[in-house]
């Protein structure tokens, strides 16, 4: 998914403080020597959990000091997520007391549903209600789930089709499929009249049937052909998807995605129903699962794919993460097996453009309101390509890009065990300890400066991908060579633009399988080590930077 001038993504940054801006206020965040934002002052009440139980939502709280009180009692809040402080609902009450139970329907599927609003306490004192917790969603949206459906985890190989051509990639052994959708498409009435109607929590929405039936038809051909699915959500610009593009992003700026409304009601509340619409039609049934949701794409490549016009870090990971919760929340809300993923791109501690975040620094700070606000499952997914994009040597990479530290300016296959590593810190776990799914979602290398390069590195980078015990999926980019990449020194396709096949078909063909050993060893006479043991042993090379006559 790499349209920008790929010879340019490269630059430098590191954050300690940050001012937050954003419809007139302002306030400086103070982060300590880990990162992590400080516990805004006066918040003396934690929330320690916030759960459905049957019908209901229990929040347990607890305050390390009683907050001074009018009449002893705390408030529950419900917040939409472009609420702050005690704007929204009072849903609950209860005394107030160093250890308190809150309890309140959660109104699933029904006007003034919970399932994605934000809690948070406050007492009255003075005459006014003050906030006294950081705000808490529901952890648990499983809890209500009916069409849980048995994941399709079979294989890590995968790929990015440009055909439906099932005789090809079952040749090819792959396990998974990566597919794009596009929200602003599916919205709406549909110009043939195959208008299809959609009540959630009160409101009536449409959704366009002829949009709708090329995503039915793909999912429906994955799960007749046994291959797991990923769907990608980007948000592009639409006359009937505008309410759900962000206020920050509705300039002239042209990208394939915007950032998602979360400051609207009427988008917020948009974006709930196209997340519960897609969960409900694509969770077994007739059309078939989609076992992996990524929402948004590189959300990091602010310019690029998860456009606001905003340079504020904290400002647009606020505003991403209330999306993600809320595709998080109303998925699993429907499939518990499903994973929801957040996507990031390689360049770790340098960067392209200016505009655009570090991968390293968004992680970070995703991770951070996550467990503030509620720890969850969400998934990692990554695109450690090569840097620069068409250096075509996955096992060897330039000195000044690749390292075997943290302060590396990008993470490629060669150092991939960086991230992962780093996910393995006890800040970044998943609920319960383990280790959060990690999916190499978008991985890719050029045949322009010769197809055993492309083969070799390949056949590296799936060694490195299988033997790491924390990634799930390796999904080549892509079946056949794009024109438009081809411009700049980018053919990452199995295949010729002819569609006939490039030395690398068969070297991804055996990876994997009975016959990999003989294609590791033609690999490993190209590279000149043994593949096995480069990645086995974590052998690090770098080489001196090459540049490109055009």
């Amino acid at each position: 998914m790499k349209k920008e001038n790929v010879l340019k993504r490269i630059i430098a940054g590191a954050l300690v403080a940050a001012t937050v801006a954003f419809a007139g206020k302002s306030a400086y965040v103070a982060m300590d020597h880990r990162g992590e934002v400080a516990k805004a002052a006066g918040r003396v009440v934690s929330i320690g959990s916030c759960l459905i139980q049957g019908d209901n939502v229990v929040v347990n709280v607890s305050a390390s000091t009683l907050p001074a009180s009018d009449d002893g009692k705390y408030y529950l809040y419900a917040d939409e997520v472009f609420q702050d402080g005690t704007v929204g609902e009072v849903v609950a009450t209860t005394d107030r007391a160093a250890n308190a139970t809150f309890s309140f329907p959660l109104n699933y599927y029904n006007k003034g549903s919970n399932l994605s609003r934000k809690f948070l306490v406050a007492v009255k004192s003075g005459g006014s209600m003050v906030q006294v917790s950081d705000e808490h969603y529901i952890t648990n949206p499983e809890a209500k789930a009916t069409k849980t459906v048995g994941r399709n985890d079979h294989g890590m190989k995968g790929i990015l089709p440009n055909t439906t051509d099932a005789a090809t990639f079952k040749d090819l052994g792959v396990a998974q499929m990566v597919y794009n959708l596009y929200m602003g498409d599916i919205v709406g009435p549909s110009p043939d009249g195959n208008t299809i109607p959609f009540s959630y929590n009160g409101v009536d929405y449409q959704f366009n049937g002829a949009a709708l039936a090329q995503y039915d038809g793909f999912v429906r051909w994955c799960a007749g052909n046994n291959f797991q699915l990923t769907m990608t959500i980007l948000n592009n610009k639409t006359d009937a998807g505008a309410d759900l593009i962000h206020p920050l992003s509705r300039d002239s700026h042209v990208c394939p995605g915007y950032a998602m409304n979360t400051k609207e009601d009427g988008g917020t509340q948009h974006l709930k129903a196209i997340a519960a619409f897609l969960a409900q039609r694509y969770s077994g049934g007739a059309y078939g699962t989609i076992d992996n949701w990524v929402i948004g794409n590189e959300v990091n490549a602010r310019t690029e794919w998860y456009y606001m016009n905003s340079t504020n870090i904290e400002l647009n990971v606020s505003e991403y993460v209330k999306a993600f919760r809320i595709f998080y929340n109303e998925i699993k809300g429907v499939n518990a097996n499903a994973r929801v993923y957040t996507s990031f791109d390689q360049e770790w501690n340098r960067k392209s453009n200016p505009g655009c975040f570090l991968s390293k620094e968004y992680l970070d700070r995703f991770n951070y309101y996550i467990n503030r606000e509620g720890n969850i499952d969400w998934s990692l997914s990554v695109h450690p390509y090569n840097a620069p994009l068409f250096d075509p040597y996955a096992w060897k990479q330039q000195a000044q890009y690749v390292s075997t530290n943290l302060t590396t300016p990008y993470i490629t296959m060669e150092n991939i065990y960086l991230l992962t590593d780093y996910m393995c810190q006890a800040s970044f776990l998943a609920p319960g300890g383990r280790v959060r799914a990690i999916s190499l979602s978008e991985i890719g290398y050029t045949s322009s400066f010769g197809e055993d390069a492309q083969a070799a590195s390949i056949t590296y980078a799936y060694t490195m991908a299988e033997n790491n015990p924390y990634i799930s999926s390796f999904i080549l980019f892509r079946e056949t060579d794009d024109a438009h990449e081809m411009e700049s020194h980018i053919a990452q396709g199995l295949k010729n633009l002819d569609g006939s096949k490039k030395m690398s078909y068969d070297f991804y063909k055996n990876l994997g399988t009975s016959g990999a050993a003989a294609y590791k060893e033609k690999a490993s006479q190209i590279i000149g080590q043994n593949v096995d043991s480069l990645v086995t042993n974590r052998t690090f090379m770098t080489r001196g930077g090459w540049f490109l006559n055009d």
